[in-house]
């Protein structure tokens, strides 16, 4: 890198920071998540405005590879921040409503999701055709766990029984589309090779090795110094698991994701909070260059006339897929009316979970850079929708009801 690269970088970084930071803050101001706004300063500094203009000036060719590799590690401490605050007991609490509705938010937004990709591969058949319509359904079927955690905490319901289904179905249903990734990249992705058939083994590793061995490590130490070590080899192992993953042919973030699922949870929740508040540090700088990165892949200036009606389809398939599926499910699990529509819309939620699968597709060529950006735009209004229909199926004196013990909604803890 010469001298004037590494000047650009620094100021790309400082920018980055910047713009992403005042419009997270005037999202919050008008009660949406800060992730709907940096999403948007992403797409407003890349090429939607002026004809790529000011994406070109401010982000030349020579400064994305330096800021990509920054925003990978921003995105890998985040996965593995995701796996590491995984609750196991809140899928064991309320298990048949948990599963209902998360199967429910799966399965009817898959099955649309495919077919939406099976008539959209029509008009886009320079894709693979398999690998684009199972893609599609598994890009429809995204919940923003992190998101919709960061909803539930704003308005404090995370402490109420509808809370704790949404949390717990949505981390379920992240594993399940992390699997279901996983399984394209494996069997019909573009990087196919022998080194695939190492992944099991590489899983059996991880379970059942290196979470014993983390365990053990934890029992013998206690105090600040052997915070530090389990800091630093969390971070090692994250960085080794992202890159055999990598080197698999799937992709980096399955190894981060499962290099903190692995710690263990028993008797470590203190340890687990100070590491991923150290971390969260990290994830929190680094993460709006991955925002501006995939907004320099966005380009809403040449949608025309089908690409509205594209986004017309995603919409209804993305939003309905969900809403009809997770109310179903919860209904069939005795939820009341009002419980499994508040589950609907929390469902809808999808933030930068949805944003790191559709850059995955966009990077393996199960996308293209016009459908894309269409689904960035759907990621972001289904993230933005969230707080407002909230506030209507779950008012403020429903929530204090509920907080109250007075009417928690039923079939939880079943």
């Amino acid at each position: 890198m010469t001298s004037s690269q590494a000047v650009l970088l620094l100021f790309d970084l400082a920018l980055i920071l910047v713009v992403a930071n005042v419009f997270g803050a005037v999202a919050r101001r008008f009660d949406q998540p800060p992730v709907v706004g940096e999403i948007l300063a992403g797409i407003l500094l890349g090429p939607s405005l002026f004809h790529g203009a000011i994406s070109g000036t401010l982000f030349p060719t020579d400064s994305r590879l330096p800021l990509a590799a920054l925003a990978d590690i921003g995105v890998a401490v985040f996965m593995f921040l995701v796996g590491l605050e995984f609750d196991y007991d809140a899928l064991r609490r309320g298990r048949a409503s948990v599963l209902s509705t998360s199967l429910g938010a799966m399965v009817l937004p898959f099955g649309l999701g495919c077919l939406l990709g099976l008539y959209l591969w029509r008009d886009h058949t320079g894709l693979p055709r398999v690998g684009f319509i199972l893609f599609f359904g598994v890009a429809m079927s995204i919940t923003a766990f992190p998101v919709l955690a960061r909803i539930l905490v704003d308005r404090g319901m995370q402490r109420t029984h509808i809370g704790a289904v949404a949390l717990a179905s949505a981390a379920l249903g992240d594993v399940i589309v992390w699997c279901l990734l996983a399984g394209i990249l494996a069997v019909i992705g573009p990087h196919q090779s022998w080194h695939i058939l190492l992944f099991l083994p590489y899983l059996l590793v991880m379970l059942f090795v290196v979470r014993p061995l983390l365990g053990k490590l934890v029992s013998t130490g206690d105090g600040r110094s052997a915070t530090t070590l389990m800091l630093v080899v969390l971070i090692v192992l994250l960085l080794v698991s992202g890159g055999l993953t990598e080197w698999f042919g799937l992709h980096f973030i399955f190894g981060a994701f499962l290099a903190g699922v692995v710690m263990p949870r028993r008797e470590t929740q203190k340890l687990r909070t100070e590491v991923a508040d150290r971390l969260r540090t990290v994830g929190a700088a680094l993460l709006p260059v991955y925002f501006v990165i995939a907004g320099l892949n966005v380009d809403l200036s040449k949608v025309g006339t089908r690409g509205l009606g594209e986004l017309g389809l995603i919409m209804v398939a993305a939003i309905g897929g969900k809403f009809l599926g997770a109310y179903g499910g919860a209904r069939g699990s005795g939820q009341p009316t009002r419980s499994a529509t508040t589950l609907g819309i929390l469902m809808n939620s999808r933030g930068l979970t949805e944003l790191i699968v559709l850059s995955v597709g966009l990077q393996f060529g199960l996308l293209d850079k016009g459908l894309y950006s269409l689904m960035v735009v759907m990621a972001v209004i289904t993230t933005a929708m969230t707080g407002p229909l909230l506030r209507l199926s779950y008012p403020r004196s429903q929530l204090d009801a509920d907080l109250l013990g007075e009417k928690a909604p039923a079939g939880v803890g079943s």
